[in-house]
């Protein structure tokens, strides 16, 4: 736990000074078990370990959740470690427009910077939704995530969920072909998004592509692996194309141009919900689609995103349907409709 002293908690629209001297940051582990096993290309796991942060001022609490992600390096024990060395190297100077500066993006910096967020919203009484959103929030359809497994397997998954408007495949590489095919038919009135997770190859990309327009997929998300993606620049796009990996913050965007045709911006990427709104607005400058997605974790780590995912053209937000157990308070899930946090949960 350390003990830090007085900070600006960022605004949307405003931005005034709040005494928040004498406050206290702590982070922990939380460990979640998925329904099952949730693979992708890269890896696959049974449980969520996620790290929870508090910033506390008199009696209050900001809570943020992040997950951190191996794929940039990260593990609980540097995400706590940096949140702790970044509270005390702050220390009264703990903002975000501190926090951008200092912290690289990432998992630590949504940590504090989404708690941030919360504790302004509990001690000044006013939503985090009245400065992060344009309009009164409203539930968002999120996709529902169907993990890697065999064509038979991911069809049958596909199949009991086929009610869902909108369906997430992950790809592999091996066999994306006949599990697309296998998907599309098992839910035919579904929207599907398959994502490679960088695991198709620019041999195999123009007959993946063929065949995902084929049988309607909606959108692939990043095909090829971070860095060697500037083929997608000189071949058509049948189906959309989102970047995942390729894409952290906004400073990414300009280069994708000619690459992408939608955004994927999570807040463990961004670094929180305050560079999120930023990257969001500057991929519509430029013309983006906007897809807001997660890793897995709970609903305290989806609630802000939900606020960020209200104007968006696809929304991935699934992470609680995937556990075995939420945490308690939860966000509100009807099918594939997610209702913005109650106060009680986050903001």
């Amino acid at each position: 736990m350390r003990h830090i002293g007085q900070f600006i908690a960022m605004k949307r629209e405003t931005r005034n000074a709040m005494d928040f001297s004498g406050c206290t940051v702590e982070a922990w582990v939380e460990r979640y078990p998925i329904n099952g096993q949730f693979r992708i290309s890269r890896a696959s796991k049974t449980e969520a370990e996620v790290v929870v942060c508090r910033i506390s001022k008199d009696g209050r609490g900001g809570l943020s959740e992040c997950v951190p992600y191996a794929r940039y390096g990260e593990t609980t024990a540097s995400v706590i470690e940096a949140i702790e060395n970044t509270a005390r190297d702050l220390g009264h100077d703990l903002t975000q427009d501190r926090l951008s500066s200092t912290l690289a993006p990432g998992a630590a910096r949504n940590a504090l910077d989404c708690a941030l967020w919360d504790l302004q919203a509990k001690l000044s009484g006013r939503h985090a939704h009245a400065l992060a959103c344009r309009q009164p929030p409203r539930p968002v359809e999120t996709a529902f995530t169907i993990s890697l497994d065999s064509p038979d397997v991911m069809a049958d998954a596909a199949r009991s969920a086929s009610r869902r408007p909108l369906l997430k495949i992950k790809l592999g590489g091996q066999d994306d072909v006949a599990i697309m095919h296998a998907v599309a038919a098992a839910a035919p009135r579904s929207r599907i998004i398959a994502d490679a997770n960088e695991a198709w190859t620019p041999d195999s990309l123009p007959e993946l592509m063929r065949e995902a327009a084929r049988v309607r997929i909606a959108l692939i998300e990043q095909p090829l692996p971070a860095g060697q993606d500037a083929m997608l620049a000189g071949i058509p796009h049948p189906v959309p194309i989102c970047a995942d990996e390729s894409a952290h913050t906004a400073d990414d965007l300009e280069a994708l141009r000619d690459r992408y045709d939608v955004i994927n911006i999570k807040l463990d990427k961004t670094g929180g919900l305050t560079a999120a709104l930023q990257m969001r607005d500057r991929a519509r400058e430029l013309g983006f689609g906007v897809m807001i997605g997660c890793m897995v974790g709970t609903s305290l780590a989806m609630a802000p995103a939900v606020l960020l995912a209200q104007d968006a053209d696809y929304v991935d937000l699934d992470g609680p349907l995937l556990l075995a157990r939420d945490r308690t308070p939860a966000l509100q899930y009807a099918g594939n409709l997610v209702s913005p946090p109650r106060s009680e949960l986050w903001g």
